[in-house]
């Protein structure tokens, strides 16, 4: 078994040949909690579409280990990219998480429908199964999304600023899932701001600003020089970094 979750190698993506990222070079580690973080602007959710294959790259590529299919990868796109009013409940939108294991003309079984309010539950959703998804506050939404990622019971996971904008209750039961899918043996992948919060959440990080800085380890190389490289001198030093 292949100790990597995702291979980038010689990346460079653009756009209107406008390069936004070039030349990276990364391996994230299986069964890590990684952290994607930079300035606005650095590529950070142009990296995760095109590890997603998302967006074509115009030189390199993304490679996954041998036996991987498309349904072991869960995506969680920012909140403003999805269409909020599309007419559905929240049991439904996880529902959609077991469609890869369905194919296109099966209908979800009893377990299917067990499994998915077992992951409203998870998230603190369950009493909202029926409601609308429309109906629902931000911080209620995206929870919802994360039961259904939890739901397709993929090995790897994208996620897109997924704390971005969410209450504290919200906040909690992602770091709870994030914890828990760690626990199972999967890999997390998360574009993320909140330089504080990094040594809590995550035990990986890479650094980006249209190029790689630095990657591995938040304990190596989450540090005061390594951010002053990233954010180019822009920010105040990290409490307790070194």
């Amino acid at each position: 078994m292949t100790d990597f979750a995702v291979r980038v190698q010689d990346l460079t993506v653009a756009y209107d040949a406008q390069p936004v990222l070039w030349d990276i070079d990364l391996e994230i580690p299986r069964s890590s909690l990684v952290a994607i973080v930079g300035p606005n602007g650095a590529g950070k959710s142009t990296l995760l579409k095109a590890m997603l294959g998302l967006l074509k790259p115009v030189t390199g590529g993304v490679t996954f280990p041998a036996g991987l299919s498309k349904h072991d990868i869960g995506y969680i796109p920012q909140s403003e990219h999805v269409d909020w009013d599309f007419p559905t409940t929240a049991l439904d939108v996880v529902l959609m998480g077991r469609y890869g294991h369905l194919g296109l003309v099966r209908r979800p079984k009893k377990a299917d429908r067990a499994l998915a309010l077992s992951c409203l539950e998870k998230v603190g959703m369950a009493d909202y199964r029926s409601r609308q998804i429309a109906g629902l506050s931000g911080g209620q939404q995206q929870r919802v999304f994360l039961a259904r990622a939890l739901c397709q019971e993929a090995n790897i996971y994208f996620m897109d600023e997924p704390f971005k904008g969410v209450d504290t209750v919200t906040e909690k039961a992602i770091v709870a899932l994030l914890q828990e899918l760690k626990a199972a043996g999967k890999t997390v992948i998360v574009v993320h701001h909140d330089l504080q919060t990094v040594p809590d959440y995550f035990d990986w990080v890479a650094l980006i600003n249209m190029q790689l800085v630095d990657a591995g380890p938040v304990s190596e190389v989450f540090h005061d020089k390594n951010l002053s490289r990233t954010y180019r001198g822009t920010m105040p030093p990290l409490k307790g970094a070194v």
